[in-house]
């Protein structure tokens, strides 16, 4: 079974950094992109990065370039989402998630984050003073 567990979240003031990471297991990780989404309270659960199977592609919202980064170690069936600068509006539940791989067309978006089907329990990330 695909199994992805994300961890890392916590309470942290504003400025301040996490890293989170996307522990998988149940397929064989380096076929596969993996992305990091998340969903704060009363809005509407949005791509925050994704990166390729090899690691070579990533995809990152508007709202986190510069800040986030997005890596993948393949020996480790892991996914790291390092974030600085954190704000408050960062504030959300953070999952990660990944698609059987085949080919995607479409927008850069959806080549790199779409058709996401499995997906790991969240990790809560606060970011308040």
């Amino acid at each position: 079974d695909v199994q992805l567990q994300a961890s890392g979240g916590g309470l942290v003031q504003p400025g301040g950094s996490l890293r989170l990471s996307c522990a998988a297991s149940g397929f064989t990780f380096d076929d596969y992109a993996i992305g990091w989404f998340r969903q704060a309270p009363g809005k509407e659960r949005e791509g925050v990065s994704c990166i390729s199977s090899s690691g070579g592609s990533t995809y990152y919202a508007d709202s986190v370039k510069g800040r986030f980064t997005i890596s993948r170690d393949n020996a480790k069936n892991t996914v790291y989402l390092q974030m600085n600068s954190l704000k408050p509006e960062d504030t959300a539940v953070y999952y990660c998630a990944t698609r059987r791989p085949r080919g995607y067309s479409g927008s850069y978006y959806y080549i790199l984050c779409g058709g996401m089907h499995y997906w790991g329990k969240g990790t809560l990330v606060t970011v308040s003073s």
